[in-house]
């Protein structure tokens, strides 16, 4: 725990029975963002969620929530999310950026402070990263120093400070369940040996919602912490026996450098490739916490990593886990916890000089008879492959060739969420090592609708992986030409009804 003295600060206007208190969370698209917004409207809080592209927190259905786009870098926007609002959730940080988030993490906290006094905030409440004594890796520094530029303005910030958080979703919970699941045995570097103190994602949450409440966390910086401290191997072999599986044989070589570790990741986990490489440099050196304080002022039962990991599977089991609907959704991983929780994904797209009734009735046709509109040929070849291992790839038909419902089955695909003349989500039903959707979406633009093939692979370990590489300069090719196929025949239909 860190206490700072920074003089006089900014109050800004409190709530009154007229206007209840706002909550802004910043970075609602993001893992914690999108399990805190439901916590706090369960809380009885007034949400406002902000995120660059606020179409994926549309898909998250969240009721009495106002939605707003906000670009960190872009200050106007993030003036404007601000507005009227008594407690901001900074959940913010650039690591899927690349190589130059560190740059970029610091520009968007010195706006972020800049917009939140203007608008009058009264709390900033910042997630940061625990902070290892001699840190010098890029994402634990630039954690660090973004708390320090939320900090440089006159509004109060509480920054809570966590490592591994356990729960579905999180990126060192997902890299650990993927080698879990489908590495039996591992040569792995000595970062699996490193400790830290992991957290319950519900405890987590629970520290997020009550510390603005309290005046004595004010201009804190306070440790968040689990009641064990674990190394990687202990946890995996915690998971693994959660899990039902034999626990991983890991032997632990001192020449596999995070670097390289980072590589041979990419072939066997999910996880973003920039975040899981960031996550492996942080893990050169043991994680020390000082949570004394925080649970003194926010007392609550703390879950050990057994109890957390078995939370996280049985939130899964029970739908409860607040995802996009084809990013980590349980019935889009076919119901199976080895599948990957984040999707790989691959798309194309065209311009239909039409209606996006036009476009719609083009897609709503897709399978049977009207097939897939571009290179038919591979569609059938991938469908006879199937059928060779005992697959359905060549059931054929659909239960109306023009109208389709949720659960309508398209030839081997079935339809599992659709918006008329905005979106169809098909899932894979042939046999391949994971869980596939083809996603089409239409988006009104001034010249027509944009349409956009989207495929997502949730895939089941290395075989899963390899699976989605061999096909990815394939799928970009196949859904570049099919967006444009149904743009044409979009624009075809519309000159026929016109004439």
């Amino acid at each position: 725990m860190i206490e700072r003295s920074t003089g006089s600060k900014l109050h800004s206007k409190a709530s009154t029975p007229e206007r209840p208190a706002l909550h802004l969370v910043f970075g609602a698209s993001g893992y914690v963002g999108t399990n805190l917004v439901p916590r706090l409207l369960a809380a009885g809080r007034l949400v406002r969620a902000a995120a660059r592209t606020p179409a994926v927190l549309e898909a998250r259905d969240w009721r009495d929530v106002e939605i707003v786009a906000a670009d960190a870098l872009k200050p106007e926007t993030v003036r404007a999310a601000l507005r009227d609002v008594d407690t901001a959730y900074y959940l913010v940080h650039s690591m899927a950026a690349g190589r130059d988030f560190g740059r970029i993490d610091l520009e968007a906290a010195a706006n972020f402070a800049d917009a939140a006094t203007v608008s009058g905030v009264r709390r900033i409440v910042y997630l940061g990263g625990l902070v290892p004594s001699g840190a010098s890796t890029e994402h634990i520094v630039s954690r660090q120093r973004t708390g320090d530029a939320l900090r440089r303005g006159p509004v109060p910030v509480t920054e809570i400070r966590a490592g591994i958080i356990i729960g579905p979703g999180s990126a060192a919970f997902e890299v650990m369940r993927d080698l879990v699941f489908h590495l039996p045995v591992m040569v792995a570097p000595r970062w699996v040996l490193t400790k830290s103190p992991p957290i319950a994602l519900d405890n987590l949450l629970e520290y997020l919602i009550r510390a603005p409440t309290l005046a004595d966390t004010e201009d804190r910086i306070l440790d968040a912490a689990g009641p064990e401290y674990l190394n990687y191997a202990e946890m995996m072999r915690i998971l693994a026996e959660e899990a039902g599986r034999r626990p991983p044989w890991i032997f632990s070589v001192p020449l596999l450098t995070p670097k390289l570790s980072s590589y041979w990741l990419h072939l066997v986990t999910a996880v973003p490739t920039p975040i899981a490489r960031a996550l492996i440099e942080g893990m050169r050196q043991d994680f020390d916490a000082d949570p004394a304080e925080i649970r003194r002022l926010i007392p609550q039962e703390l879950l050990d990593v057994r109890a957390a990991i078995r939370a996280a599977f049985e939130a899964e089991r029970r739908h409860t886990v607040a995802a996009r609907w084809t990013e980590g959704a349980f019935a889009f991983r076919n119901y199976r916890p080895d599948y990957a929780y984040y999707a790989k994904r691959a798309s194309g797209s065209a311009l239909a000089q039409a209606s996006p009734k036009a476009v719609w009735g083009v897609i709503a046709a897709i399978g049977g008879d009207n097939r897939y509109f571009y290179l038919n040929s591979l569609w059938k070849t991938r469908e006879i492959l199937d059928w060779m291992v005992g697959g359905p790839g060549l059931n054929y038909g659909r239960r109306d060739p023009k109208d389709l419902r949720v659960g309508d089955t398209v030839d081997s695909w079935r339809v599992i969420a659709m918006e008329p003349q905005r979106r169809l989500t098909l899932f894979f039903g042939m046999r391949a090592p994971g869980a596939g959707v083809l996603e089409f979406d239409l988006t009104p633009e001034d010249a027509g609708t944009r349409v956009t093939a989207t495929a997502y692979w949730h895939p089941a370990g290395l075989w899963g992986m390899l699976y989605w590489y061999a096909l990815v300069p394939a799928h970009r090719f196949i859904f570049a030409g099919m967006t444009r196929a149904i743009a044409r025949r979009a624009e075809a239909s519309a000159r026929v009804k016109k004439g």
